[in-house]
């Protein structure tokens, strides 16, 4: 499998909104439980009760979503953990689901990607536009996924969602670019975009049977297709908005 180390096309611009996207998915996780750095939620099982309360609260669970209702936590955690105090309205876990991530390995993963894709894409759409489609591809990722799983009681946290929506909307408006990759276990190659990042999408759609996994296959695809979409509107209306000016002229 061919890991992405960069994208070979300078941006024209310094990406400051991936780099402010980057520092505040890092900043969340550290002040988090599932951060080895926050030691004031306590140790060893202390610190895995806090971080289990910490997701059902901030995380998005599918049926608060779906029926717009805070729902009781599971009585194996209640048993395990204890109860937690602590209310929410559903659809803010939306958002806040989008910048926590379960351990280091999983902020690790989710950054990489958006670092080598995130920068070219901003350097096409604009800052704002780049930020609001960011959260636009978080959205429709979380909110797929919980009407896809209505009843799941499981909260879903992670940026890959939004991330996925960046990989997609890339595509579209990059369709030749280059992404330098790794290939183990020596190989550092220049492969087309749509090489890497539909390989990877392929790989999402068939690990949609893999029950025993705990990652969230369906919103990655959710969030890789509204990319695809946005990306789409957005290079329709470029010409319609140059030709507007033209004719203002």
């Amino acid at each position: 499998m061919a890991l992405p180390l960069y994208d070979s096309q300078p941006a024209r611009r310094v990406p400051w909104m991936t780099y402010l996207l980057v520092a505040a998915n890092v900043v969340v996780f550290l002040l988090t439980p599932m951060s080895n750095f926050a030691t004031w939620y306590g140790r060893d099982d202390v610190r895995e009760c806090k971080a289990m309360h910490f997701s059902y609260e901030y995380g998005a669970v599918p049926k608060e979503l779906t029926t717009g209702e805070q729902q009781p936590l599971p009585s194996d955690i209640v048993h395990q953990c204890g109860p937690a105090s602590f209310g929410k309205a559903p659809w803010t876990s939306a958002f806040t689901s989008m910048f926590l991530h379960s351990g280091a390995l999983h902020l690790l993963g989710n950054l990489v990607a958006l670092f080598v894709v995130g920068m070219g894409l901003e350097d096409r759409l604009g800052r704002l536009r780049y930020l609001l489609g960011y959260l636009f591809f978080g959205l429709v990722a979380v909110y797929g996924f919980a009407y896809t799983s209505a009843d799941s009681g499981v909260p879903l946290i992670g940026a890959s969602g939004a991330i996925a929506g960046v990989m997609g909307a890339y595509v579209i408006l990059n369709p030749r670019g280059r992404i330098v990759s790794y290939v183990p276990p020596v190989i550092v190659v220049r492969l087309p975009v749509w090489v890497v990042l539909g390989y990877w999408f392929v790989l999402q759609w068939l690990s949609l049977g893999d029950d025993e996994s705990n990652v969230a296959y369906t919103a990655h695809i959710y969030g890789f297709a509204a990319g695809v979409l946005f990306a789409l509107l957005a290079r329709r209306a470029g010409p319609a908005r140059r030709l507007a000016a033209l004719n203002r002229g």
